[in-house]
C-alpha cells in the first residue's frame, strides 16, 4: 500500500516486478515496500535469479522456428488441435514459456520465504516426500510389482484416472505408490528411484476443472519441486535434485499424461 495506490503489495504485484510488467507508478510503491520488507526482497532476488537462469537455458530453443503443427492457425482447426507434448518436441517449451512468461515457470522462486510459502498443494507435496523418502521397510503402500492393482486402487479412490508414466529414460525406476489424505480430496504419490538412491515422488489429486497451467518452480532447502495443473488434475514432482533433472522429469510427466488422455478419447 502506498500513498498514490491504496491497494495492499500482494504476490501478483511482485511476479510483474520481477518480469518488469508493472506501470511506473505502481512499480515505485513495490520498490519501496520491498525496501521496508528485506525478507521479500531477498525472495524477489531469487526470483530473478531463477528467472534469468531459466532463460539463458530456454534461449536457444525459443530461437528456433515453431512447428507448424503449433502454429495458431493449425491450432484453431479443431482436428488438428492437441496439447504440446513435452517429450517429442523441444521447440513445444518455447511456445509454453512465451505464453506462459517467466513468472509462470519460476513460481515463488527458489527459496519460499517465512511470508511466502510456497502453494498449499507443492507444501502438501515436499512434507509427503520428506516423510516417505526416508523410510527403508515401508516407502510405498503397493509396490511396483503390482501396478496393475496400484493403477485400480488409486483410480478407484481419487475417481478419475490416475496413469503412472514410466520415468526409465529419465533414470528413475517405479518403487509403488500410496495414497495420502489431502483436505475433502484423497491423493495420490508415486515413488520413483535412480541406481545412485535418488528418490523422486509425483504427487497428484483433483485441481481446478479445464484449462492447463505453466510449470512452477520451488525449492524448500534441499528439496526442489515442479507443479502445474492440466485437465482437472494438479501434480507436483519432487526430488533433492538439480532443477534442470527435476524439468526433464516433469516435461515427461506431463507428455505421458497428455498423451495417454487424448489417446483415450
Amino acid at each position: 500500500m502506498t500513498a498514490s495506490d491504496p491497494r495492499p503489495i500482494g504476490e501478483d504485484d511482485l511476479h510483474a516486478f520481477v518480469d518488469g510488467r508493472l506501470d511506473p507508478g505502481r512499480r515505485a510503491g513495490v520498490e519501496a515496500w520491498l525496501a521496508a520488507h528485506p525478507e521479500a526482497a531477498a525472495r524477489v532476488a531469487a526470483d530473478r535469479e531463477v528467472r534469468d537462469r531459466l532463460r539463458a537455458r530456454l534461449a536457444p530453443v525459443a530461437e528456433e522456428p515453431i512447428p507448424a503443427r503449433l502454429r495458431i492457425a493449425n491450432l484453431a482447426t479443431p482436428h488438428r488441435m492437441r496439447i504440446p507434448r513435452w517429450g517429442t518436441n523441444v521447440a513445444a517449451a518455447a511456445l509454453l514459456l512465451a505464453l506462459g512468461g517467466a513468472s509462470g515457470w519460476v513460481g515463488r522462486g527458489s527459496v519460499p520465504g517465512p511470508g511466502a510459502p510456497a502453494e498449499p498443494m507443492t507444501q502438501a507435496a515436499v512434507s509427503a516426500f520428506r516423510t516417505y523418502v526416508v523410510e527403508a521397510a515401508h516407502p510405498v503402500e503397493v509396490r511396483a510389482d503390482g501396478s496393475s492393482d496400484l493403477v485400480q486402487w488409486l483410480t478407484a479412490r481419487l475417481g478419475r484416472p490416475v496413469i503412472v508414466p514410466d520415468l526409465r529414460t529419465q533414470g528413475f525406476r517405479l518403487m509403488g505408490g500410496r495414497l495420502l489424505p489431502a483436505g475433502d480430496e484423497p491423493a495420490a504419490m508415486l515413488m520413483y528411484d535412480d541406481d545412485r538412491g535418488t528418490r523422486l515422488t509425483l504427487y497428484s489429486r483433483a485441481g481446478p476443472s479445464g484449462g492447463r497451467g505453466v510449470f512452477r518452480y520451488a525449492r524448500a532447502d534441499d528439496v526442489a519441486a515442479f507443479s502445474w495443473i492440466d485437465a482437472g488434475m494438479s501434480y507436483v514432482v519432487t526430488a533433492r535434485t538439480d532443477e534442470a533433472r527435476l524439468l526433464r522429469v516433469a516435461q515427461a510427466v506431463d507428455a505421458q499424461v497428455s498423451g495417454q488422455r487424448e489417446g483415450a478419447r
